[in-house]
């Protein structure tokens, strides 16, 4: 069986969608499949409506995150990075994050990120049509959700923008969210947002964004805490945040050779770490290489997105010292070792204890209460027009 009523089975099985639930009527009634191209990747797989209707309607009508656009629908070869550049989220992480938005009935979204439309439909079935306005800066998917509402019975407010400068004309909104991650919370969104109301966001840059930012809105800036492990594509005003090792790795033989005493898997394999440490590294993300020979050895890659520099760390067992190599204008390594001293002196402290404030000055990141700022996040650096 693969319908809506499918789905609101296993959400409610896994204690996603409760009875009680204020979205349990818009799973049960919006249609995902109006929403949806006839192929449409999961995990690498292709499912084809074509070839086979009913393997695609099995994966149409589970908790999956469905991705229905490449490389922003460019062609760029058979040899090009599949970077997923659109896609209707895994329902399971849809319900958690509107829970978080607290929307109430009568009051007014701003969706940054249009995609399929199909989360624009769930917010239109709860509050109506007026109520809704949702913004994708590529025009042929704004063009496709909007297309893809009006199947479904709905006419929110579609446009096509830069989603990070909100939408003045229609605001002020009561709740703003977002469906890309951000390293930067734009501040067009605290002053579109009325006094009192809820910003809800996938936040972090390249070493973790695996954060929703949960901001409420008061005297001007917005205030809140960290939810949940979200995993969201990235904003497309800012430099890719990953990719393949290959195309970030160069110069190999005029790099700086070192040691550290800091074990990388400390870092690596502790998300808590990986969120306190992506505050102060921006721009750059990191993969772990485990080797395939039983050694259990592994290689800590660091990159910077702009392509420019690297570090890699050797990882080997029941060592105490680990060799280190920089390539750059950037010493990586050396920015990531200082930012996880900075937290072990801290006195390691878990990511639940980490709160945001965004104002006209920036974002100020804070340890336990509003006066303990930690660091003030550097801006993200952006893609030039």
């Amino acid at each position: 069986m693969s319908t809506p009523e499918r789905l609101v089975q296993i959400l409610t099985n896994k204690g996603s969608l409760p009875p009680a639930s204020p979205w349990a009527d818009a799973v049960a009634q919006v249609r995902r499949e109006l929403f949806l191209p006839d192929t449409f990747e999961v995990n690498d797989r292709t499912f084809d409506r074509t070839t086979d209707p009913k393997r695609w309607a099995w994966a149409v009508y589970a908790d999956l995150p469905l991705i229905t656009q490449i490389n922003e629908g460019r062609d760029l070869g058979d040899d090009a990075y599949q970077a997923p550049t659109s896609s209707s989220s895994m329902p399971t992480i849809m319900l958690q994050m509107l829970d978080l938005l607290d929307v109430r009935d009568g009051d007014s979204v701003f969706e940054a990120g249009a995609g399929t439309g199909y989360n624009a439909a769930w917010l239109c079935h709860r509050l109506g049509d007026d109520r809704v306005t949702t913004m994708d800066v590529d025009p042929d998917v704004a063009k496709q959700a909007e297309a893809n509402l009006a199947k479904a019975g709905f006419a929110p407010r579609v446009l096509c923008g830069n989603a990070e400068e909100g939408a003045p004309d229609d605001a002020p909104h009561d709740r703003v969210l977002a469906t890309f991650a951000v390293a930067d919370i734009p501040y067009a969104w605290v002053e579109q947002t009325v006094e009192g109301g809820r910003i809800v966001a996938p936040w972090g840059g390249g070493i973790h964004h695996h954060s929703f930012a949960v901001l409420d809105v008061r005297d001007r800036q917005a205030v809140g805490r960290f939810a949940g492990y979200p995993a969201f594509m990235r904003t497309r005003t800012q430099l890719p945040q990953g990719g393949r090792v290959r195309d970030f790795y160069h110069h190999e033989d005029d790099s700086t050779p070192g040691r550290t005493t800091v074990n990388p898997r400390d870092i690596s394999d502790d998300p808590d770490t990986l969120f306190w440490v992506d505050t102060a590294v921006r721009d750059a993300w990191h993969w772990l290489g485990e080797a395939d020979d039983g050694s259990e050895e592994a290689t800590s890659w660091w990159f910077s997105s702009d392509r420019t520099s690297w570090a890699t760390v050797e990882y080997v067992p029941g060592q105490s010292e680990y060799e280190v190599e920089q390539y750059g204008p950037r010493r990586l390594w050396d920015e990531v070792e200082a930012a996880y001293l900075k937290w072990v002196d801290l006195g390691r402290p878990e990511r639940d204890r980490a709160g945001l404030t965004v104002d006209r000055d920036g974002q100020h990141v804070w340890l336990d209460r509003e006066d303990h700022v930690i660091r003030t996040v550097l801006p993200a650096m952006r893609i030039q027009s």
